[in-house]
């Protein structure tokens, strides 16, 4: 289930957990309202049986002193907690556990959505927009704070359910659709319904064209991680050189390793500059995912 993130996250958290009292709620079910009378009912009589039971034992009690004491400390007393404490122990949690979700999922209708809503193709973009955020907020350039981790962790999520939304509108009006379609057309309605099968296919690639920005800016966040791996691992090497050069020059290895030094001393430098380069191209491609961010326009004065 995809939930609307802008939900409070403890109802959230229940909507991702009620995919099995959603799909009864699509077949049709729905919880019994609760009747109080009949446990209030029983309560009372629990109460009355408890309260002659008891009196019943100190009557014996006073006909038989030792006995009936003993038995109404061995037996009277639990005997009257346990019908105090069934009274508690309903055995409708699970019942009000469900009523509680389904009323929750009544009250946020439209602000998630469930994989089963999704045709297959939908299914796939979805897919393929998750596994694109799931990339950018598990990389460590996002995590460190290299990225701007604030805002990819507001606008990702967002913008993931928004995929979902539009993708949960376009398969249930694209089923309508195709049932409409497939009871057969005559020539005037299916002059009609050509244009609006392309209207749902422009849709469709206007959410494809949203999934593959998220893939562009997934795709320039992995090339920056795989830089900021190199860079790391070429740092570790540097700490290190100046332990190479003291086994160099006590092996008198100079002429074969100097090189090869002065190498990876290059290596660091374009490497960082590569760092910088793929930060950059990431931060230019995570602009395009923000709707309130401002555009370049291409040929704009200043511009280089």
């Amino acid at each position: 289930m995809v939930v609307d993130p802008q939900l409070p996250p403890d109802d959230a958290q229940v909507l991702r957990q009620s995919r099995r009292v959603l799909v009864k709620m699509r077949q049709g079910w729905a919880p019994q309202p609760r009747r109080a009378s009949p446990g209030a009912h029983r309560g009372m009589v629990g109460v009355f049986a408890g309260v002659v039971f008891f009196g019943l034992l100190l009557g014996l009690g006073a006909a038989i002193r030792g006995l009936g004491l003993l038995v109404l400390v061995l037996f009277g007393i639990p005997m009257v907690i346990v019908l105090f404490a069934r009274q508690d122990l309903s055995g409708d949690d699970e019942d009000d556990t469900e009523r509680e979700t389904y009323e929750l999922l009544r009250w946020h209708e439209g602000r998630y959505v469930l994989l089963d809503d999704l045709d297959e193709s939908a299914r796939r973009l979805l897919a393929r927009a998750q596994r694109a955020v799931a990339t950018v907020t598990g990389s460590r350039v996002n995590t460190e704070g290299l990225l701007d981790d604030a805002r990819n962790a507001v606008m990702l999520p967002a913008e993931e359910w928004e995929i979902a939304r539009l993708l949960a509108k376009l398969s249930a009006l694209r089923a309508k659709h195709r049932e409409t379609v497939s009871r057969g057309l005559t020539p005037e309605v299916e002059a009609v319904a050509e244009p609006l099968a392309r209207a749902l296919d422009g849709s469709e690639d206007a959410v494809l064209a949203r999934v593959e920005a998220l893939e562009r800016y997934a795709a320039n966040v992995t090339e920056a991680e795989r830089a900021y791996l190199a860079h790391e691992q070429i740092e570790e090497l540097r700490g290190r050189l100046h332990q190479y050069e003291e086994l160099v020059a006590e092996t008198g290895a100079d002429g074969f390793a100097v090189p090869e030094l002065d190498r990876l001393a290059a290596d660091a430098d374009r490497l960082e500059q590569a760092l910088r380069r793929s930060m950059s191209s990431a931060r230019e491609a995570f602009r395009y995912l923000d709707p309130g961010a401002p555009k370049e326009v291409p040929g704009a004065p200043g511009e280089p």
